[in-house]
């Protein structure tokens, strides 16, 4: 059987929530996979959640995880509509510095291949925890876009990722082997929290290469086929984010913001802005902040 490929730009949107409501939306999802790992909490009617030739019966409170590249597939049990809250993301976004504990990458690719991490959670196993605040709280903030929402949505995604780890290891699953491996830079899904750390910084692609212990053709090639972008262009793309929120947020003038953000010079930013935005940096702080 050939699965559809869901192409999801990670680069542009790291983080997505929504509520789906199967009355008025495409359905069912038939089998699919992606980069990205997505979490459904049930808010209403029985699903039949198929993953990786496993089915699981998701009821009202009921919540499921799909780690990335998982071919999964979601039909309703009955013949009522379901309504379920969705979380999407990007799991190299999830920093988790300044911590013993290993990076939550590292967790969840350990656990996506243990049998002590079942990526079901029944409601009276999960009663206790804030999930259905949690999945609004980062609906709204990704819809407001407001002062720092991208802080607030990792934080609360980080919190329930917590939780539900260390209810996977109530039930037997061994932390300890995440954090026998390598803390050094490991591949392509590292090397991104490496840019954007030192995005203000000069970064050149063939020193990243070196740094995953790849050549600069192979890594070149990798990392566009993960992020669908250049590694050229996911630099730029970066800068231009935090450009964004300093137009945004603060007062600013281009010289500054464009020091902190690694370009050249305000000429330099005033292009490469364009390029992405379609409208300079004045243009675009007129426009929003009216």
């Amino acid at each position: 059987m050939q699965y559809l490929f869901e192409y999801h730009d990670t680069l542009k949107s790291p983080y997505e929530a929504f509520l789906y409501d199967t009355s008025d939306m495409p359905f069912p999802i038939r089998p699919h996979w992606h980069y990205f790992m997505e979490i459904i909490y049930m808010l209403e009617g029985t699903g039949l959640m198929e993953c990786n030739g496993k089915t699981y019966v998701v009821e009202e409170g009921d919540l499921i995880l799909f780690h990335p590249e998982s071919v999964h597939a979601i039909y309703t049990a009955t013949n009522f509509p379901l309504k379920y809250g969705v979380l999407k993301f990007d799991v190299n976004k999830l920093y988790t510095e300044n911590s013993y504990a290993p990076k939550l990458r590292v967790i969840l690719e350990s656990a996506n291949k243990s049998s002590e991490a079942d990526i079901f959670f029944k409601e009276d196993q999960i009663r206790d925890l804030p999930v259905k605040k949690i999945f609004e709280e980062c609906r709204i903030e990704l819809q407001n876009q407001n002062y720092g929402y991208d802080i607030v949505v990792h934080n609360q995604i980080c919190y329930l990722l917590v939780q539900l780890i260390r209810i996977w290891r109530e039930h037997g699953f061994n932390t300890d082997v995440a954090a026998t491996r390598s803390t050094e830079t490991e591949s392509i899904h590292d090397i991104t929290a490496y840019i954007d750390a030192h995005a203000g910084e000069a970064i050149r692609v063939e020193e990243l290469a070196d740094m995953c212990n790849m050549s600069y053709s192979y890594f070149a090639k990798n990392f566009k086929q993960y992020y669908g972008r250049s590694c050229k262009e996911y630099i730029e793309f970066i800068r231009v984010s935090k450009a964004t929120d300093l137009l945004l947020f603060t007062d600013f003038d281009l010289s500054y913001i464009s020091q902190e953000t690694g370009f050249s010079d305000s000429s330099h930013l005033i292009k490469i802005f364009r390029k992405w935005k379609g409208v300079t940096p004045k243009q675009f702080k007129k426009q929003h902040r009216a």
